[in-house]
């Protein structure tokens, strides 16, 4: 068996690598399973999605979940880099792979509780809207796909240390 594998010359993912299915794969993850063409408030409906990724970390430790929420934000940096080129717009609606991020981050080592995930994602969304320096400046001086992310990343630290502070004063 292992003489077969040595002897296979593509990879199995070889069929992603012809434009068009890549494509395809690309705008699915990019526009959050298609969530982001939705007419009205794409980037809500995006950070909902991340909702799921956020509960899934907080069943395992808190670095197991870093390191998978840093890989999680490795992919959606060059997953956007690839969309922007695809929809050949500068950091589209429909990209809402950063909202994913941004909302993980948000709710990364926190308890999971209803309080923590509705205060968490109402907060996320009002920064994400209103964006309050730096978070402003990340926005429009960073490019590319590192910029689409990164300001969502930046959102979801910022509420991530809010929601401790809340915590740590007992004001929830």
């Amino acid at each position: 068996m292992w003489y077969f594998a040595l002897r296979v010359k593509r990879s199995p993912f070889s069929c992603l690598r012809k434009g068009r299915n890549l494509s395809k794969l690309i705008l699915f993850l990019a526009t959050g399973s298609y969530l982001g063409y939705l007419p009205i408030v794409p980037g809500t409906f995006g950070a909902l999605w991340g909702l799921p990724l956020a509960w899934g970390l907080s069943a395992v430790s808190p670095w197991a979940a870093l390191f998978v929420l840093l890989g999680v934000i490795i992919v959606s940096v060059r997953v956007s880099e690839k969309a922007q080129e695809l929809l050949n717009a500068h950091d589209p609606h429909a990209i809402v792979i950063d909202e994913i991020a941004g909302m993980a981050v948000a709710l990364w080592g926190l308890e999971w509780s209803l309080k923590t995930v509705v205060i968490g994602f109402i907060l996320f969304r009002l920064v994400d809207i209103i964006k309050p320096p730096p978070i402003r400046q990340i926005d429009s001086t960073i490019s590319g796909g590192l910029g689409v992310v990164l300001d969502d990343v930046a959102a979801g630290v910022l509420v991530n240390l809010i929601l401790r502070l809340l915590i740590l004063l007992k004001l929830f």
